[in-house]
């Protein structure tokens, strides 16, 4: 159900006939929309720049050990059960579970001098997605909200999407924090590789005809009307009205089920991608870029290796990775989009040098990696380096801080950016300076 956060004019049953009917004129269609569609369609649209991004979010702390920055002369208590293997860029080695994005190494960037300054769970997921430091008095806004909150929308499409549900939300990581729940993101649960794959929040149940939400839609229009002769229209009210007009808007216009239809993609490309969740929620991501998204984080879980480190990323987490992203940039390469898209692969921090007696590597702080491809960041840059165990960075270190810097800047967003808190404190959005190898 959509929930309208500050509910007013009730009955003595707790909701007003007004708020009633804009719920009806909604949940007619089964929806559950989140605060992003209270955001207003129609306001003031700011400058906007063609950039947009594509945030790879693995959830838990990816080893760098075992994925892109491999110790093969370490003793084996610290290189663990994976060889190495060559790749495009001469000099440079990855993992050999990671073969494709060893071949593909020339469409990205990779940083080996990220230091997480973090090794918990949660506080990660606010830090990480927004570039400041964890504060318990303060939730910092993550990228995709600032977008939506400094660029608007673009198309009736909501400026910022997350797919899945696989970000650490205790400390608001993932979230818009002090920019207001209508900048959050509109989540997507549903798995895209379904046989059967729809969007609950846009697809009409059985029996629900779109005609029936728009006579909905006038019957509150008339109703706006009555209210706004009598001058009793309160402000909430006025803002809710711009919300459903922004949520009624997505729901009909033809981009939004265009976006969704992925079914009507070559069969081949689908292959290419993996018929996996990972694979086509890469592939719905490219779509949602086209169909006027800003922002679209892509989260996946299990990446929390404490025990079974290698069996698990061999066998499940890194295989439809490492086939899906390198497709998926040749794919917005094709298409033209690669120079106007940021795409990124980050996750929570590092994992311990030495491997502990569960087969497993637990949670590191000063040592992890990150990667970047688009929008104007060279391919096939290795920045960094860490320590002969890879427990700390000994050659161009960067900090989250330094990220989300890059971001804005490749984003078009200034960064001197100054949002306001709930209590009317300004707060600065950006701390870093962008890794100017990139830029």
């Amino acid at each position: 159900m959509l929930n309208l956060q500050h509910q007013v004019d009730r009955t003595c049953e707790g909701v007003s006939r007004r708020s009633a009917l804009q719920i009806g004129a909604l949940a007619g269609l089964g929806i559950s929309l989140p605060g992003i569609l209270r955001q207003s369609a129609l306001a003031a649209q700011k400058p906007s720049d063609p950039v947009n991004c594509i945030l790879i979010w693995t959830r838990g702390g990816t080893s760098h050990h075992d994925t892109f920055d491999p110790k093969p002369n370490a003793p084996v208590s610290v290189r663990g059960e994976f060889g190495t293997i060559d790749t495009a860029i001469p000099g440079i080695q990855f993992t050999d579970i990671v073969p494709n994005m060893a071949r593909e190494a020339g469409r990205f960037a990779l940083l080996r001098g990220w230091n997480p300054k973090n090794g918990s769970h949660g506080t990660a997921d606010q830090y990480v997605m927004s570039g400041r430091r964890f504060n318990a008095a303060l939730t910092f806004p993550t990228y995709g909200s600032v977008v939506s909150w400094n660029k608007g929308f673009k198309t009736a499409m909501p400026p910022f999407m997350q797919l899945g549900s696989n970000v650490d939300r205790r400390f608001g990581g993932g979230t818009s924090g002090i920019l207001g729940l209508e900048h959050n993101p509109f989540e997507m649960l549903a798995d895209p590789n379904a046989e059967k794959f729809d969007v609950r929040d846009i697809t009409p149940p059985q029996g629900v005809s779109m005609g029936r939400v728009d006579r909905r839609r006038k019957m509150l229009a008339v109703i706006d009307a009555l209210q706004e002769k009598a001058d009793r229209q309160q402000k909430v009210f006025a803002s809710l009205d711009e919300n459903y007009k922004a949520a009624l808007n997505m729901i009909t216009a033809p981009e939004t089920k265009k976006a969704f239809l992925i079914n009507e993609e070559d069969k081949k490309l689908r292959d290419e991608y993996g018929r996996h969740r990972f694979g086509q929620s890469c592939l719905l991501a490219r779509r949602l870029i086209e169909s006027g998204v800003r922002f679209v984080t892509l989260t996946d879980g299990g990446w929390d290796t404490h025990q079974n480190n290698f069996t698990s990323l061999k066998n499940s987490r890194l295989p439809p990775v490492d086939q899906s992203l390198p497709v998926l940039l040749a794919d917005l390469e094709d298409r033209g989009l690669l120079d106007t898209t940021l795409v990124l692969w980050l996750t929570d921090f590092g994992r311990t040098p030495k491997i502990n007696s569960a087969s497993g590597r637990d949670h590191w702080s000063s040592a992890g990696f990150a990667i970047m491809a688009g929008a104007g960041i060279p391919g096939g840059a290795v920045l960094g380096a860490t320590d002969e165990e890879g427990g700390r960075p000994i050659r161009d270190e960067y900090f989250s801080e330094d990220i989300a810097a890059t971001v804005y800047a490749k984003l078009g967003m200034p960064l001197d950016l100054i949002a306001e808190s709930p209590d009317g404190r300004p707060v600065k959005l950006v701390e870093g300076h962008p890794i100017r190898e990139w830029m």
